[in-house]
């Protein structure tokens, strides 16, 4: 099964639930080649049905101890721009798409976003353009992430918040 596994981590993003489990951003990733989509929803208040049919099967939870068991099933990771969720799905080496939460103020996700991109180890996007992105993304583009190395990681993104120049 193929599977694309969709986190928000600790916090909430409706938009970004309700635009993966809306009727035309299904019919894409099954379109993909996918028939599976577990969403993880954290404490948002839109709480999609889950449902399994022969060929599609949508879970849905709000939390669990650890992620490592959904990261490891997942084909491609579409997550909140949250430091920590980025740095395990690219330290696992999966396919990642971030989606930047427009709503925030001080946007330091973006930036950790444009900058991982800019490396190429990841796609972004909002809300708003995520379906025309998974129709035209090559996964096949991606770098893999330089494993096991934090402090690295640790001082790009102060870096990146401007804690570090």
């Amino acid at each position: 099964m193929k599977c694309v596994f969709v986190t928000v981590g600790t916090t909430s993003f409706d938009d970004l639930i309700a635009c993966v489990s809306a009727h035309d951003s299904l019919q894409i990733i099954k379109c993909l080649g996918y028939n599976r989509l577990i969403l993880q929803i954290g404490r948002g208040k839109v709480v999609p049905e889950p449902f399994s049919t022969e060929s599609f099967t949508l879970e849905v939870y709000r939390y669990k101890d650890s992620l490592k068991e959904d990261l490891d099933k997942a084909d491609l990771v579409i997550s909140h721009a949250g430091a920590g969720s980025c740095l395990e799905t690219l330290e696992k080496r999966k396919p990642l798409v971030v989606v930047v939460n427009e709503k925030l103020m001080n946007n330091h996700q973006l930036e950790l976003a444009k900058q991982l991109h800019k490396d190429g180890h990841l796609f972004y996007c909002t809300c708003s353009t995520l379906p025309g992105l998974l129709q035209s993304m090559d996964l096949s583009t991606l770098k893999c992430f330089p494993p096991g190395q934090p402090e690295k990681f640790s001082a790009f993104l102060d870096k990146v918040v401007g804690l570090q120049k």
